[in-house]
């Protein structure tokens, strides 16, 4: 299969997930929903801008997205 219902479309957002869980959620207690979304608002800040990925070398998805960004406009 390599139309839609594809496993590996689910592949990348499952991972996410899994991370938030296992790095934000259940290490916090949140008590209101309003803490909840603070929380996890901080901590997908971090995932994109602070956070370290091996699947780009150390680099972060901000550094990753700003070199694609820069690509397509030298290509321009």
């Amino acid at each position: 299969m390599d139309g839609r219902g594809r496993w590996m479309d689910n592949v990348f957002i499952e991972r996410l997930w899994r991370s938030l869980k296992y790095e934000c959620v259940f290490h916090n207690a949140f008590e209101t929903g309003r803490e909840a979304r603070h929380g996890i608002g901080s901590w997908i800040d971090y995932y994109n801008r602070r956070r370290p990925h091996s699947t780009f070398g150390g680099s972060t998805h901000d550094e990753i997205y700003d070199i694609a960004q820069m690509k397509e406009q030298l290509a321009a």
